[in-house]
């Protein structure tokens, strides 16, 4: 965790003051003005604790301190000024979420306890994001490992969609990636409600009964119900739930709606054995027009070197990292791991494991990483 603190003032005099203050006992940075302020936010430096002066040439502290939250929105913002003016005051708190405002010449004594509560707020801060990251993460984890068991081939298209979305979104630059390597997890874990007939018969191709089309439509529903009950999954849900339907040509989809459909359809075509450049042909008509950027990004990587070399290796040789290029079966005929799957140590130790029972390949066909 962060304790550094940032003191951004247009007075050379003063910054050179409250270093000698205060550097014994904080590790503190001074920026005279306001764009060095901002040029040390956006270095590799993270801040626990931001104070600027108010009245500032070029940048008054609430602009300074708006930013700041722009940039760096852990961080917890002070305002530092000899103006009493009360309307500055709602400004900068207003504008900026200022955490405490300071008034000069400002004692010594009161700028430290007002530093120690800043820090104090930072790490509640920060302990709670991290609290929820994890919760969050553990809730993922549980609902794709669930998946994993009931329906491993819809699991291993949601792993196959989840690479190439994120190829996409590196590539096109995509702002906050995590949402969409969430949502390409996450956009088969419908498939638990799916009977494993009808999940088979729709990945392979075949066709479908009005009965079974209507239940295979569900899990996008159904899936959508499931993530919208975790807290702060809302973007990811709002992707999921744009899967599988029925654009008209005026519709105005997001990036997210977008790259998952496609993403989707492209893989539908890739499992049937189409040829690359048959698929791209196919998908352009119905996608290039709605997202080119994405598109264009989407083709670069379909014929960009993908990083993956296949071979086949000894059962006893296979590591976390490849991705397995067959389906397979137990001794019953059920499916174990489909084709696509990346393998994980647990994906490997379940393997292992049911080895010692069932007739697995000596050697499998696999995508070794570069």
């Amino acid at each position: 965790m962060s304790k550094k603190i940032l003191i951004v003032d247009d007075e050379k005099n003063l910054l050179d003051s409250l270093r000698r203050s205060l550097s014994r006992r904080y590790d503190v940075v001074m920026a005279q003005g306001p764009e060095a302020g901002l040029a040390a936010l956006q270095s590799k430096d993270s801040f626990a604790v931001v104070v600027s002066d108010l009245a500032m040439p070029g940048m008054d502290g609430v602009k300074f301190l708006a930013k700041t939250r722009d940039i760096s929105p852990l961080s917890i913002r002070m305002m530092l000024t000899g103006h009493g003016d009360l309307d500055a005051a709602i400004a900068a708190v207003n504008e900026g979420n200022i955490f405490r405002f300071l008034t000069k010449p400002c004692p010594i004594e009161s700028l430290v306890r007002a530093l120690d509560a800043g820090l104090e707020q930072y790490r509640l801060v920060t302990a709670e994001k991290e609290l929820l990251r994890g919760t969050l993460r553990g809730c993922i984890k549980v609902l794709t490992d669930i998946l994993n068991l009931v329906n491993p081939e819809a699991f291993s298209r949601g792993e196959r969609v989840k690479r190439l979305m994120m190829a996409v979104v590196r590539t096109a630059a995509l702002a906050n990636p995590l949402k969409f390597e969430l949502a390409g997890m996450l956009s088969q874990i419908g498939m638990v409600a799916i009977p494993q007939d009808i999940v088979f018969k729709r990945f392979r191709g075949e066709q479908l009964s009005a009965e079974e089309n209507q239940i295979y439509g569900m899990h996008a529903a159904i899936a959508t119900s499931l993530l919208s009950q975790i807290p702060r999954l809302n973007d990811v849900v709002e992707i999921v739930s744009c899967q599988n339907e029925c654009f008209s040509q005026g519709t105005v989809m997001s990036e997210g709606a977008v790259l998952i459909n496609l993403c989707l359809e492209y893989d539908d075509l890739e499992q049937l054995g189409v040829p690359k450049d048959q698929a791209i042909a196919s998908l352009r008509p119905r996608w290039e027009a709605r997202a080119p950027a994405v598109f264009t990004a989407f083709e670069k990587v379909l014929f960009s070197d993908e990083g993956y070399v296949p071979k086949r290796v000894a059962f006893k040789t296979i590591q976390a990292g490849m991705i397995i290029q067959q389906d397979l079966f137990d001794a019953q005929g059920l499916l174990i791991m489909a084709k696509g799957q990346e393998l994980s140590d647990i994906a490997i130790l379940r393997l292992t494991k049911m080895s010692e029972s069932f007739k697995l390949p000596k050697e499998l066909d696999v995508l070794v990483p570069l």
